[in-house]
């Protein structure tokens, strides 16, 4: 397993370099990308859906279809399997079973921070601010409606109030590079140096084992791409850690090479992240959204 991960990391360094080279684009008038071929890219295995997952759902359909339910617990089956459903990909059916959950009981701050990212991913920014608004008012402390309320900001060009959101949900958990990366994009957007400086003054508190602290040392400028790019398969000895791994790696480098103007490479980058289909993570969600939001830049300009 190791030295076929080893193999992969040094394909996947070849193969990325290419990609970074080919689509490597120029600034102003004369900007464009140049393809570049199927048989150059490297594509993680996609993650395959849990048949646990699939065996659940269909029993969580048969005890709302058989049993005779409170419309309290009738929500709570609807919330349980709109769960599944998100974690299978298939979230118009998450997004239905929510909405009806909270039909029958509107106390559900889940559901409604379910509903907000829903509404995020298709750029409904004011429906998206008020079912987190919601979830944070029947519960206060809900951290990640904190986190995806602060990200629908950041799509929705609100990047101070954003970074509110970010530095709220960062605030006890300073050691979590993920937190402090969020907290970086927003503020990039408002000042680059002091969102550098900021970045660079958090990172000591990240552990160096984390993984993710190599996007802080890549963002900060402290290791090339390709030396991030050479360390992806480092500690992993899953397919499941590798594609996981992958998920965010290549959310990340989207947003750095979509930082430097390389929009053919950040472009790709996204669909790599999409194509792990590890549905649950937070970088996976967001890369489709960014693909969208660089189209429609794209056709406007």
């Amino acid at each position: 397993m190791t030295s076929s991960l080893n193999k992969f990391a040094l394909i996947l360094l070849i193969c990325v370099a290419l990609l970074a080279q080919g689509c490597a684009t120029s600034t102003g008038a004369n900007n464009r990308s140049h393809s570049v071929g199927l048989e150059q890219l490297i594509i993680a295995e996609p993650a395959p859906v849990n048949f646990k997952s699939e065996i659940a759902i269909a029993r969580y359909s048969d005890f709302l279809t058989r049993a005779k339910l409170t419309d309290e617990q009738n929500a709570k089956v609807l919330f349980d399997r709109g769960v599944l459903y998100d974690s299978v990909g298939l979230r118009t059916l998450a997004r239905i079973d929510f909405t009806q959950a909270l039909q029958l009981n509107n106390k559900l701050a889940d559901a409604y921070n379910f509903l907000g990212i829903y509404f995020t991913q298709i750029r409904e920014f004011s429906q998206a601010y008020e079912k987190f608004d919601s979830a944070l008012d029947l519960d206060p402390n809900h951290e990640y409606a904190y986190l995806n309320r602060g990200i629908a900001l950041y799509y929705g060009d609100r990047p101070e109030l954003a970074a509110q959101d970010f530095e709220v949900f960062s605030q006890d958990h300073n050691d979590d590079p993920y937190r402090l990366l969020w907290l970086y994009l927003a503020q990039y957007q408002i000042n680059v140096d002091t969102a550098k400086k900021n970045l660079a003054q958090k990172a000591s508190m990240v552990d160096d084992l984390n993984w993710a602290k190599q996007v802080i040392h890549l963002y900060l400028g402290d290791i090339t791409q390709e030396d991030f790019i050479s360390g992806l398969a480092q500690g992993i000895d899953s397919n499941k850690a590798l594609t996981d791994r992958l998920c965010e790696a290549y959310f990340y480098l989207g947003k750095y090479n979509q930082m430097q103007d390389n929009t053919g490479a950040a472009m790709n980058f996204f669909k790599l992240s999409i194509s792990t289909n590890v549905y649950e993570f937070v970088e996976h969600r967001y890369a489709k959204l960014e693909l969208d939001l660089m189209r429609t830049k794209k056709v406007t300009m």
